[in-house]
């Protein structure tokens, strides 16, 4: 008769040899002619290492509370382990942040690859949004912060203006988030969200999403930069491509 124990390592014996064969599928396709074409084709010169950081991404572990990660053997959730995903989806899902230029090295936050039902799937981080904008050569600057206790003196909801004094913070506790862009052409718009607006739309549009349990601040950022760049910016072909990536991986993960 089976015992819990016995039936434990079954199961982590049979997740093992299952993530045996899709590393084994994933260096396959990896290394392949066709693939090696398509990076080529992309990124030149940079493909060999663009290649070689997918490669190392794969091998990564998640890390407790990073974006994407937590228990390794939650595969039909956020925070499994990349080569669990299928692996057309990885090299689909980095392919696309190939074809913007931007690095998938997890320590600039410009993308993540984000394991979810066995699949890999593109995320535009914050930092990302801001490196696409300011390629087009018409944003001046552009920034997301956190606000702590103390720093904010004033919020005026009809015009969107406010007052906030960094030097004034009373502790850590993050009370909203604030965003500003100013064009070349000296076009400005500013957006504050209060913690209790951040947290209405999370529970209306992403509730049950484990990305906000993972990094609540990272994903607070992307909202309101996301949502400021839609209602206010300019956005070039690249940008809106971008921008359509990151909302299908949305409505992928909250099932709409």
């Amino acid at each position: 008769m089976a015992t819990n124990s016995s039936l434990k390592n079954q199961l982590i014996e049979k997740e093992q040899s299952t993530v045996n064969v899709q590393e084994t599928i994933f260096k396959n396709l990896i290394n392949s002619d066709e693939i090696k074409s398509k990076f080529t084709e992309v990124l030149k010169d940079k493909a060999f290492e663009y290649i070689n950081s997918i490669i190392n991404l794969v091998k990564e572990i998640p890390v407790p509370n990073a974006l994407g990660a937590s228990d390794s053997h939650q595969s039909a959730d956020l925070g499994s382990l990349l080569i669990e995903c299928e692996p057309r989806s990885i090299i689909d899902a980095c392919m696309i942040a190939a074809s913007l230029d931007l690095s998938i090295d997890k320590n600039l936050e410009y993308v993540w690859i984000i394991p979810y039902k066995k699949k890999s799937n593109f995320q535009l981080g914050y930092k990302g949004y801001i490196q696409l904008l300011l390629r087009t050569g018409e944003y001046k600057a552009i920034n997301v912060i956190e606000v702590y206790e103390g720093q904010l003196k004033s919020w005026n909801p009809l015009t969107e203006e406010f007052d906030i004094d960094v030097s004034a913070k009373k502790s850590d506790a993050v009370i909203g988030y604030a965003g500003y862009f100013e064009m070349v052409n000296g076009f400005r718009k500013y957006v504050y969200w209060s913690k209790d607006n951040m947290d209405a739309f999370r529970n209306n549009s992403f509730k049950g999403d484990p990305r906000w349990n993972n990094d609540y601040k990272a994903m607070a950022k992307r909202t309101v930069m996301r949502n400021m760049l839609s209602k206010w910016g300019r956005l070039s072909a690249e940008m809106q491509r971008a921008y359509l990536e990151d909302i299908n991986t949305d409505k992928f993960i909250n099932g709409n």
